[in-house]
């Protein structure tokens, strides 16, 4: 027996398939040997296409948007780390301390 192999479906006859699922008229065996597909394939789709829905009418107004970074302060904050990682321990060497490394 051989075996097939993957074929790239598009975007609007996966949406096709998925509302002929969706709909109901015909048993899923039925859906899937009309369109040549599998009936767990057919399956995924429906469920991608019920849950992506609510996205068709806008976005959901629940989700927080996200704040916008800054980054010169997170480069200043950066450097002054960066600065402090250096200084502090030759400072701490020279001054017969122990080391800041441990």
């Amino acid at each position: 027996m051989a075996t097939r192999t993957r074929r790239p479906h598009s975007p609007a006859f996966k949406a096709k398939v998925a509302l002929a699922a969706l709909k109901g008229e015909k048993t899923l065996s039925e859906t899937a040997q009309q369109y040549d597909g599998h009936p767990h394939q057919i399956t995924g789709w429906k469920n991608q296409l019920l849950d992506g829905a609510a996205g068709v009418f806008g976005a959901d107004e629940a989700e927080p948007a996200v704040a916008p970074v800054d980054l010169k302060a997170l480069h200043a904050e950066i450097a002054e780390l960066a600065l402090e990682n250096d200084f502090l321990p030759g400072a701490l060497s020279k001054a017969g301390l122990a080391s800041a490394k441990q």
